[in-house]
């Protein structure tokens, strides 16, 4: 297959472009598309086997389900049993956005595009790209990140090609992503609102219009047996091709420590990165040393994190040692994302 690639400018997509890319979904093709999240891999999520070409493309095992992606609130009724009413107050809130909403599926949408569960997940995304591509192509795209599964998510279209060249129909280079961070997933299903995937819409935002908001236990835990119920709760995700270690504890004993590793890696000739902030960046001496931007500015942390680990991979970086990030607001996000990409490694050195 040759995929075909192109660039396309948000505020006025090209109409023939976005016809064509339409109709290679409603055809049963892929195309991988951006968003304000992540780049995603689209294909029709009311045809089971369009969703088994995304997960063959991925190389994503098939419990693990897809988002529905739509372009108006009012799309979801038809693919559900009933609509909560948290929904339409969060979809107030947070739609066209970064929010994903777990609801009860009816008969139109396959089991393979859910997982097999009776649950599906559906986000109304805010870039006018994939809007325009959503409604072009039927209504409903199934739509997970548009990497290899277990790699980083793209933020960039380069990416997409990497991972993707000669498995798609097409990838559409919209520019780099705002956000860099997948959709926070709420499920509505279970009575009280629990966050299953953090995001850049937090816990915080969500209990100004919910009031009370759960967070399943398994967040920032290792993986564990159960079946997934949204992407990201059971899989390795975001991985880097080097070792990732998170390292956590005081400033100096942390900078300390991954120098200490680097040294020790330059004696046997592994290249070495860190990830860290530009409070510190100018402390440490490894061979890359990438900044994610400030500490007060959780937002930028967000949106370079997987840039950054993609960056890594091309400069073929084999150890990788990451400060810590808080655990509140976004940066629970992050820390979800990175705690994916280590496999759960972390070194605690104590605060003192």
């Amino acid at each position: 297959m040759t995929t075909e690639y192109v660039v396309l400018n948000e505020e006025a997509p090209d109409p023939e472009v976005i016809r064509r890319a339409g109709r290679i979904i409603k055809d049963g093709g892929l195309v991988a598309f951006p968003t304000e999240t992540v780049y995603g891999l689209g294909g029709d999520a009311l045809n089971p086997a369009s969703s088994k070409k995304i997960y063959a493309a991925k190389g994503r095992p098939s419990d693990n389900p897809l988002i529905v992606h739509v372009c108006r609130f009012e799309d979801i009724e038809p693919i559900v049993r009933s609509i909560p009413p948290q929904a339409a107050a969060l979809a107030e809130a947070f739609w066209p956005g970064p929010l994903t909403m777990i609801f009860k599926k009816n008969d139109r949408v396959p089991a393979e595009t859910t997982g097999g569960l009776d649950t599906v997940a559906i986000r109304f995304p805010s870039n006018k790209i994939a809007q325009a591509l959503i409604d072009a192509s039927g209504g409903y795209i199934a739509a997970p990140s548009a990497n290899r599964s277990g790699r980083p998510s793209p933020t960039l279209a380069r990416y997409c090609m990497e991972d993707l060249d000669g498995r798609v129909e097409m990838i559409i280079d919209g520019g780099q992503v705002g956000i860099g961070l997948e959709s926070t997933i709420i499920d509505l299903t279970e009575g009280e609102p629990v966050i299953l995937r953090p995001g850049y819409i937090t816990r915080e935002k969500l209990a100004k219009v919910l009031g009370n908001v759960g967070v399943d236990q398994s967040i920032i835990k290792p993986d564990s047996g159960i079946k997934p119920k949204a992407p990201g709760m059971k899989y390795r995700h975001y991985a880097p091709k080097g070792e990732l270690v998170i390292l956590e504890g005081s400033p100096d004993k942390v900078v300390a420590a991954i120098n200490r590793a680097a040294a020790k890696d330059r004696e046997k000739g592994i290249r070495s990165g860190v990830i860290c902030t530009d409070e510190t960046r100018n402390l440490y001496e490894a061979d890359c040393v990438k900044s994610a931007g400030s500490r007060g500015d959780e937002e930028s942390i967000a949106r370079e994190l997987f840039r950054i680990l993609r960056e890594f991979d091309d400069e073929e970086v084999g150890h990788i040692y990451s400060e810590s990030f808080r655990e509140g607001g976004l940066g629970q996000a992050i820390m979800n994302r990175l705690m994916k990409a280590a496999g759960h490694k972390v070194i605690d050195l104590g605060a003192d």
